[in-house]
């Protein structure tokens, strides 16, 4: 690639724990159980939480639609920080001191978790100990510098201020320098994680969809023809696929983009690094090792960069949001080629903090993770926690922080600014098609079509024949948008995923794009 090139087309279209890493594979549930906790959702979350519940002598089925982390868990930048994603500033004005300070804590608590499980099993995952670094966005006032300092060290955490962050190909200015933060490869973890839940007895089912899900007395998860009765459900499907409402309103779904680039050995100082706009970058490292062979090589730094979010099917620019994050990257540190494009959903609850703990609608015995908000590798290890001591009868300081039915009062606006977002996407029903004929559409590729009263979702495969569907999402009727970025049909209301001939991949929605009709 041109060193002056700003268009990372060549580049492949994952990410790169799936170029590195493979997961154990598993077959799928062929038959009736019964088990003290059913998970569903394979992710950190709830690998994770089948994990720290089997160490806790309760008996567990772990099942997941697709294979074992890959979903969110896949695509995510893998950083590990306790420096929170909408910043102390905000946190604190949502949640109090108090609420600013449990979540330092809680965060940092999911570090060491990460940490010590990595030793205690064993497990070679990369993981290391770095600094963070928060600087200026170009344009942002030094104050917001100072602000943060300030509300950093009201939730107890340990932070410096600097003239610069220890980079050499750019002046950062003032920045914020958090200690004991970390990295890791997220697979290599996740498969000796999954391994340990074997050990323990654990019972895990890939290709297996969770058809519904049932409280009471004994939970029932159907599963086709078969079910799981267990005490207890956790659905850690990154966004709950059990009910309609009770959640779905206070979080929103958005898309974040990254790039892998290479970057000379040793040329870019090994830490977290995060600017001050509002959809931030975010910057790490990750070493590839000479037997790694990413693209053919290995033996070299891979520079991870991301930002350029927005909400979710609200925008079909995926190649100039890589090129711009690439174009930002090479004016600030030495790549010599993008070897990697991809990108990934987060929910964003509206008060900056994930919902975990017992479902709104089913209190008794069904537990939910969600809302991520960017960070979803240390609120999906604090889920697995959490939960474990919820379901084991313990008090946690952490549950009214966390809990589901909180209200946001205090993001009263923040609410209101995003269900008048969700709003006006219902007014895609009265729009014309994006194309008016099929060929039209590239091959590989996907758009909307009218056909009288109705939305077709309309897939072209590689070969170009086309695909039909309804575009109309199952949840609750939003019509959805292609991505050309992870060649998926994306619901802009609530963050339902499908593939390209509308599988559904992520939730709310629990079933399919049914076919298109006529």
């Amino acid at each position: 690639m041109d060193a002056k090139s700003t268009k990372p087309h060549s580049a492949q279209k994952t990410s790169v724990w799936d170029a590195t890493a493979k997961m154990p594979k598993c077959r799928p549930l062929d038959q009736d159980m019964q088990t003290d906790v059913c998970v569903v959702g394979a992710g950190i979350s709830g690998l994770t939480t089948a994990y720290l519940l089997g160490k806790s002598g309760k008996s567990v089925v772990l099942i997941d639609d697709g294979e074992l982390a890959s979903g969110q868990t896949m695509v995510t930048s893998a950083h590990l920080s306790n420096v929170l994603d909408d910043r102390f500033v905000q946190i604190e004005r949502w949640h109090g001191e108090d609420g600013s300070r449990l979540a330092a804590e809680s965060h940092a608590a999911a570090i060491d978790r990460i940490e010590t499980t990595a030793n205690e099993l064993d497990i070679d995952c990369d993981f290391a100990r770095i600094d963070g670094y928060l600087f200026l966005a170009p344009g942002d006032k030094p104050q917001t510098i100072d602000d943060e300092y300030e509300a950093a060290r009201r939730a107890g955490m340990s932070v410096d201020k600097l003239a610069k962050a220890p980079l050499n190909k750019f002046e950062s200015g003032p920045c914020l320098r958090f200690p004991d933060q970390a990295r890791f490869h997220p697979l290599k973890y996740l498969a000796g994680v999954a391994d340990a839940v074997k050990q323990q007895g654990g019972k895990i089912f890939t290709k297996t969809h969770a058809d519904g899900i049932e409280g009471g007395p004994t939970a029932k998860v159907k599963v086709g023809s078969h079910s799981i009765s267990a005490s207890a459900v956790v659905v850690a499907t990154n966004a709950p696929i059990n009910d309609m409402f009770a959640i779905h309103t206070k979080q929103a779904p958005y898309m974040t983009y990254v790039i892998g680039a290479k970057v000379p050995r040793g040329s870019v100082t090994d830490a977290l690094y995060w600017d001050t706009e509002e959809f931030y970058h975010y910057i790490r490292l990750q070493h590839v090792s000479p037997d790694a062979h990413v693209n053919g090589e290995g033996g070299f730094d891979l520079l991870i960069v991301g930002g350029e979010d927005h909400k979710s099917g609200q925008a079909d620019d995926t190649e100039q949001r890589h090129g711009r994050l690439e174009a930002w990257a090479r004016s600030r540190f030495p790549i010599e080629e993008v070897v990697f494009t991809w990108g990934g959903q987060y929910m964003e609850p509206i008060d900056g903090l994930a919902f975990i703990g017992r479902n709104p609608l089913d209190k008794d015995n069904i537990y939910v993770v969600t809302g991520d908000s960017g960070m979803g590798l240390t609120h999906g290890t604090i889920a697995g926690m959490l939960l474990t001591d919820l379901i084991n009868g313990r008090e946690n300081r952490w549950e009214k922080l966390y809990e589901p039915s909180r209200k946001p009062v205090k993001a009263a606006g923040r609410f209101v600014k995003e269900q008048a977002n969700v709003a006006k996407q219902y007014t895609k029903w009265l729009t014309p098609g994006q194309v008016s004929s099929t060929s039209e559409i590239q091959p590989g590729s996907g758009a909307v079509m009218r056909r009288g009263m109705s939305k077709v979702a309309v897939y072209r495969d590689p070969r170009g024949k086309p695909h039909e569907m309804s575009a109309v999402c199952p949840h609750l009727g939003c019509i959805v948008r292609w991505n050309n970025a992870e060649t998926t049909w994306d619901c802009p209301c609530h963050g339902s995923r499908f593939d390209p001939h509308g599988k559904v991949l992520n939730g709310p929605s629990n079933v399919d794009l049914p076919p298109a009709e006529g």
